[in-house]
C-alpha cells in the first residue's frame, strides 16, 4: 500500500517543490559514474566508507519482505562543494541499490520553509524514514511533531536542532562533532601563530548548528588557552565562497594587522584566499588560513602553500543514513548520536598523491 501511495502522490510532491524553485523529488536518482563516487580521506570506519565496488547492497527492510525502504531526503541546497558531495553520495548510493531503496529527494535552496514543505510532502507520501540536514537550528517543532504523529522516524544529518526543542522530536542524528572541529582548528591556529596574533573569523549560516558549534569550540579554546591571541572580528559568510570573499575584503579594509583567518568551512576559506591575494598579500604566509570540511579545493590550496589547515567533516554519510533507516523501519533501536569519523590535515601532510586521492 505504501508503494502505491508513493506513486500516486509523487506528482503532488514534485509540483509542490517546483513552487520553491529548483526543488525536486526523485526515485532512484541517476548515479554518477562509479569512478566518481565520493570517498573520504582518511576513511572512517571501514564499514562506513568501503570502495564503491564493495558497497554491494543496501540493507533490506526485512520486516516487510521484499518491500523497498522508502526514504525522503530534504537537502539544504547547493551552498558548497561539501554539500554537493553529500548530495551526490546519497543519490549515488540509492541509485546503486534500487532493488532495496526508493529515494525521494528535495533541494530546499537554503530556505527553511522549503525544507519544511518537502518534509510535509514526504509525510503525505507515507515514506518509511525522513532524513535531512536542518538549515538552521530553530523552528522545527511543528513539522517534526507532524512526523511523530504520522509515525515516521526522523534522522538529522550533519546538523542538529536547538536543544530546547527537545530530543524527542527526532529519532537520531548522524553528524560530526562540530565543537571538536572548532577546538582542533584553534589548536592548529595557536601553533601557526606561535601563541600570539590577531585573528578574524568567518562564520557559517546564522543559526546553523554547525556554525554555532564550530564557533563555540574555536572561541572557547582561544579564550581559555591562548591569552595572547585576539579575535578581532567575526561575521557570517553564509558557508559560501562568494560571501567568504566579500566578508574577508571587508575585514582587510577595516584591519591592517590581521595575522590569520578561521573559516567555518573550506568554501569560505577559498573565498578569503582570493580576497587576500587581491589585496597584495600572501595567503598561508602573511595571513594564515584555517578551514573546516576537507574538500579537495582546500587540499589543492594547501599544496600551493595558500592554506594552512583543514579539519575534516566528511560528507560521505549515505551508507550510515540508509543502514540506520533500515534499522528504524525494522523497529530496531539506534544511538541518539551516530558520530562520523573525521581528521585534521595540515599543509605539511599534503602531497600531490593526497590531492589526487580526494573525491570531493
Amino acid at each position: 500500500m505504501k508503494k502505491v501511495v508513493a506513486l500516486l502522490t509523487g506528482l503532488t510532491m514534485a509540483m509542490g517543490l517546483v513552487a520553491c524553485g529548483n526543488s525536486s523529488t526523485q526515485t532512484a536518482a541517476p548515479a554518477p559514474a562509479a569512478e566518481e563516487a565520493p570517498a573520504a580521506e582518511p576513511a572512517p570506519a571501514e564499514e562506513e566508507t568501503e570502495a564503491p565496488d564493495e558497497q554491494a547492497e543496501a540493507p533490506a527492510a526485512e520486516s516487510t519482505g521484499n518491500e523497498k525502504l522508502v526514504v525522503g531526503f530534504a537537502q539544504i541546497g547547493q551552498e558548497s562543494g561539501w554539500r554537493d558531495a553529500e548530495t551526490n553520495d546519497v543519490q549515488w548510493y540509492a541509485a546503486r541499490n534500487t532493488d532495496t531503496i526508493e529515494l525521494a529527494f528535495a533541494d530546499a535552496q537554503q530556505k527553511q520553509e522549503n525544507q519544511i514543505k518537502a518534509i510535509r510532502n514526504f509525510i503525505e507520501m507515507d515514506v518509511d524514514v525522513i532524513a535531512f540536514p536542518p538549515v538552521v537550528e530553530t523552528g522545527w517543532e511543528a513539522v517534526l511533531t507532524e512526523c511523530q504523529e504520522a509515525g515516521i522516524p526522523v534522522i538529522l544529518v550533519d546538523r542538529g536542532i536547538d536543544a530546547s526543542a527537545g530530543e524527542d522530536l527526532y529519532t537520531t542524528m548522524i553528524a560530526s562533532d562540530h565543537v571538536w572541529a572548532g577546538e582542533q582548528a584553534a589548536i592548529v591556529m595557536n601553533d601557526l601563530l606561535g601563541g600570539t596574533g590577531k585573528v578574524v573569523e568567518l562564520e557559517g549560516t546564522v543559526g546553523a548548528s554547525a556554525a554555532v558549534q564550530r564557533k563555540q569550540g574555536f572561541d572557547d579554546y582561544i579564550a581559555n588557552n591562548c591569552p595572547d591571541i585576539e579575535i578581532l572580528d567575526s561575521q557570517t559568510g553564509d558557508f559560501t565562497r562568494a560571501m567568504g570573499k566579500e566578508v574577508m575584503e571587508s575585514f582587510l579594509k577595516s584591519y591592517s594587522d590581521i595575522d590569520a583567518v578561521f573559516c567555518h568551512n573550506d568554501d569560505m576559506a577559498l573565498g578569503a584566499i582570493e580576497a587576500i591575494k587581491e589585496a597584495g598579500l600572501k595567503p598561508g604566509e602573511d595571513i594564515k588560513v584555517v578551514g573546516v570540511d576537507g574538500v579537495k579545493g582546500a587540499f589543492e590550496s594547501m599544496l600551493a602553500g595558500e592554506m594552512n589547515c583543514t579539519v575534516e567533516c566528511t560528507p560521505i554519510l549515505a551508507q550510515q543514513i540508509f543502514d540506520t533507516a533500515a534499522k528504524l523501519k525494522n523497529g530496531e533501536t539506534v544511538d541518539k548520536w551516530i558520530m562520523s569519523a573525521d581528521g585534521v590535515y595540515t599543509a605539511d601532510q599534503v602531497t600531490q598523491e593526497v590531492v589526487d586521492g580526494r573525491q570531493y
